[in-house]
């Protein structure tokens, strides 16, 4: 990617020889053909795409006693508003850091996958405790930042196929489309089994919820076709709008929480003016965490797998992520690696260890990032105002849950169709990567999950050049990455026969 001076004046600075504003020459805001307001759009974009993990965390976390039946906060019973107020404080600090340190549009929080695994997979295991499993995640990112500092993790980066990111940056989108269809329940899984997902409700479109999608989606649609600027952001704004009315109108109430089951009510939460805006937040979970303590509780063998688990799913969704978000917004080097990598990974690893030091969970890069991206985020100065919204979050968590599922995963589906664009940069004539590249594109949004996307992907492409007499051609870093990939895999068994 060509890179002007970010010293040099434009026109779009009021003429020759003016010098551009601090602001502007830190973000390099004009140097990438961005403007300010352009920045704090795409920001709250971002934001909008991501609010819901301030919700959606502390029904994850929240909701789950350890091994001793205790919930995260040390009580009987779950405390959802403190989970909720630590998830937001960690997104607005570490997202606001990724853009004064790393200067890139990527936004930070509590990692959807690392959440359910440490909260079914590892806090339930015996003798665990809560502080015990954060604990975890606190070495898991101390593991990380010790692989950054020691060039290891950008190393292994640069070593990885250009194809093969371009593929990840696919995969990432249709990703997004999954996650964006299946939140809003646009696609479900149907209840009598059968087929694993189905549209809407028995085949068909049921529910004022569904309107809200199909409305916002086509609103989305229209003003990204027409080129109109904010056309994420406006799209978000109008369903939330309708969503409000609609709930006025017929009170549909949610999907969960009544009685009885209601399919065709909002996911996540229902939009209604909340009676009370602002509040002072429960920030008692910081620094309950107790990272020694699982080596004693469940083992040396145990633990150490557990670690590596987190290390492996954060390492690779990490590396996805801001690929796929800068090679949306241009910001890729000649190699295809993002502008100031060995920075974004830094402030990444750094988030680990303060979600787990927050009772949070661990803390990564929200490929959700890549919304506000599509809408003309660029630089760091987006992240800035990201990390602004999730601050106000932390005493405004009434007015997050404004935003249902429906009205923000238009914007999701949007920008999946942004980076498929991308697949033409393949070569499909080569099967050497187009196979890897297929596996990486198909199984992120069928496994639901990045990691054993890219872990599929450099596994084939490994395979295939032993296979082709090409050994030597693969990096030796792959070689490296691919055998970690295989204890991934078989994290399970591999367990099962050290502990059994």
């Amino acid at each position: 990617m060509s890179r002007t001076d970010p010293h040099a004046a434009t026109d779009r600075d009021g003429g020759p020889g003016r010098p551009l504003g601090r602001v502007d020459r830190y973000f390099e805001i004009t140097a990438r053909g961005s403007t300010v307001p352009r920045e704090v759009r795409g920001g709250l974009v971002t934001f909008v795409a991501m609010a819901y993990i301030v919700v959606l965390n502390p029904l994850i976390i929240g909701t789950v006693p350890d091994s001793t039946g205790t919930y995260l906060g040390g009580g009987d019973a779950p405390n959802l508003p403190a989970v909720a107020a630590v998830t937001a404080l960690v997104a607005a600090v570490m997202t606001a850091l990724m853009g004064v340190v790393a200067r890139f549009p990527l936004g930070l929080a509590a990692g959807l996958g690392l959440n359910a695994f440490i909260a079914y997979g590892v806090a339930s295991l015996p003798g665990m405790t809560w502080p015990m499993a954060m604990g975890l995640v606190v070495l898991e990112g101390l593991v990380i930042l010790v692989l950054v500092l020691t060039g290891f993790r950008r190393a292994v980066l640069r070593a990885v196929p250009a194809q093969l990111k371009i593929a990840t940056s696919v995969g990432i989108g249709l990703f997004l489309t999954l996650v964006g269809l299946v939140n809003a329940g646009f696609v479900r899984s149907p209840v009598g089994g059968g087929t694993p997902l189905e549209l809407g409700i028995g085949g068909s479109l049921r529910g004022w919820p569904t309107v809200v999608f199909v409305v916002g989606l086509l609103l989305t649609i229209v003003l990204v076709a027409r080129g109109v600027p904010g056309a994420l952001l406006v799209g978000v704004v109008v369903a939330t709008a309708l969503a409000l009315a609609l709930q006025a109108a017929f009170d549909i109430g949610g999907q969960s929480g009544g009685d009885e089951p209601n399919p065709t009510g909002f996911g996540l939460s229902v939009p209604q003016v909340p009676a009370q805006w602002l509040g002072l937040p429960d920030l008692s979970l910081l620094g309950q965490v107790n990272p020694l303590g699982a080596f004693a509780a469940v083992g040396v063998v145990t633990a150490v797998l557990v670690v590596f688990t987190l290390v492996v799913a954060d390492f690779f969704d990490t590396m996805g992520t801001m690929v796929a978000v800068g090679a949306e917004g241009g910001l890729l080097d000649e190699e295809g690696n993002p502008v100031g990598s060995q920075r974004i990974l830094l402030v990444d690893s750094l988030a680990a260890v303060a979600g787990g030091a927050a009772s949070a969970s661990s803390a990564t890069s929200f490929v959700e990032s890549a919304a506000g991206v599509g809408d003309g985020a660029r630089t760091g100065l987006a992240s800035v105002v990201t990390g602004a919204a999730f601050l106000v979050a932390v005493v405004a968590s009434p007015l997050v849950s404004l935003v249902p599922y429906e009205a923000a995963s238009p914007a999701l589906v949007v920008v999946g169709f942004l980076m498929m664009s991308q697949v033409t940069g393949i070569r499909w004539d080569d099967i050497g990567i187009a196979l890897p590249a297929f596996l990486t594109i198909v199984l992120m949004p069928f496994s639901y999950s990045i990691t054993v996307g890219i872990g599929a992907g450099f596994l084939t492409y490994v395979l295939l050049a032993v296979a082709r007499g090409r050994a030597r051609t693969v990096h030796p870093l792959l070689w490296v990455v691919a055998a970690a990939f295989v204890l991934y895999f078989t994290i399970g068994p591999v367990q099962d026969a050290l502990t059994g």
